[in-house]
């Protein structure tokens, strides 16, 4: 991946941030399933990122949260070295704060090639942070280099989780929950898979996982926590599958053995 990607994806991120930002106030809400909720903003924003990638890279695949766009071709879902890259898109990440019009809400765009998540770019359109990162280039927040918080030990750790639409209190994730919330200094919920891995990336968090999300919510995060030097794994110490993320990112090896210790075996 290139500089050009990188503009474009920005590009294409500010356009479908300014779909939302327009919509912010008089925005259209229905329900995709139980406490799954879907607006005319988050459709606004997909059509104008995907006008803009798929204009600038027709051959290129393309998925998206809306619009059944939500599964990759087989080959590339299978890494097939000759499968066409393929943009993976989240026009709207943390529908539940917008719609409550809360902060922590982003548009979210990777670009996996070649078996592996190549580009992230996520924007925050309230706070105007544009995270970035190119796969061996490092990671970025408005152009300044952004590094883990090198955090060790787990009561001194900040931690995010994510939860699913309609969680139940007899569910693995509400026991994972309490188990790190047992040994952390703090834990929070704050919205945004999307978000949550750029904190991480920038030391606001120190460690941050997920059970239940889709691969458009982590795809643009994964590229960016990596390029940080955040550990990245499957929430029980497994290989971190893109089109699959059950997954625990921590700002050092240490936290994250700790982390995964907690949450595995539930």
């Amino acid at each position: 991946m290139d500089s050009a990607h990188l503009r474009l994806a920005v590009d294409a991120a500010r356009a479908g941030a300014a779909e939302l930002m327009s919509r912010r106030d008089h925005r259209v809400v229905s329900e995709k399933g139980p406490k799954d909720l879907v607006t005319d903003a988050d459709l606004a924003s997909q059509k104008a990122i995907r006008d803009l990638l798929v204009g600038a890279y027709p051959d290129y695949a393309f998925v998206g949260e809306e619009e059944g766009e939500n599964d990759p071709p087989a080959n590339v879902r299978s890494g097939d070295p000759d499968a066409p890259p393929c943009w993976v898109v989240d026009p709207l990440d943390g529908t539940v704060n917008f719609v409550h019009r809360l902060q922590s809400f982003a548009v979210s765009i990777g670009l996996y090639a070649a078996g592996k998540m190549r580009l992230g770019v996520i924007y925050d359109p309230t706070r105007d942070e544009m995270f970035t990162a190119i796969d061996g280039q490092g990671a970025h927040c408005n152009d300044q280099k952004m590094s883990a918080s090198g955090c060790t030990d787990i009561e001194e750790s900040l931690v995010a989780c994510s939860f699913r639409a309609g969680v139940t209190a007899d569910s693995p994730e509400v026991t994972r929950f309490v188990k790190v919330l047992e040994k952390c200094r703090s834990l929070r919920r704050l919205g945004s898979c999307a978000l949550n891995m750029c904190y991480v990336a920038d030391g606001r968090l120190d460690g941050y996982w997920a059970t239940n999300v889709a691969a458009w919510d982590s795809a643009a995060g994964t590229v960016i926590a990596r390029e940080s030097g955040a550990i990245l794994e499957g929430y029980g110490g497994q290989e971190f599958d893109d089109w699959n993320p059950k997954f625990c990112v921590s700002a050092t090896p240490e936290l994250q053995s700790l982390l995964t210790k907690q949450l595995s075996g539930t």
